[in-house]
């Protein structure tokens, strides 16, 4: 299986820290999830990381079996 993992916020919204999917596009992945969810998800702001590698632009991401796909929301500072 594969894992997308959320972080901050997002974990929140997903109601987990992280869920299995099936590998596949990226695309067909999220639209598996809630509306909501994957919409959040591809707010423009939040960054993925592939197995701990930041993902520079997701378009025609293809995860594997056994990959992680972290999805990190945007960081405020103070």
């Amino acid at each position: 299986m594969t894992r997308l993992v959320f972080l901050g916020r997002l974990a929140d919204v997903a109601g987990a820290g992280e869920i299995p999917v099936a590998a596949g596009p990226l695309g067909v992945v999220l639209a598996g999830l809630p509306v909501g969810l994957a919409a959040a998800l591809m707010e423009p702001r939040v960054r993925l990381a592939l197995n701990g590698a930041l993902v520079g632009d997701p378009a025609g991401l293809v995860l594997a079996q056994g990959d992680e796909l972290a999805f990190l929301p945007p960081v405020s500072g103070g």
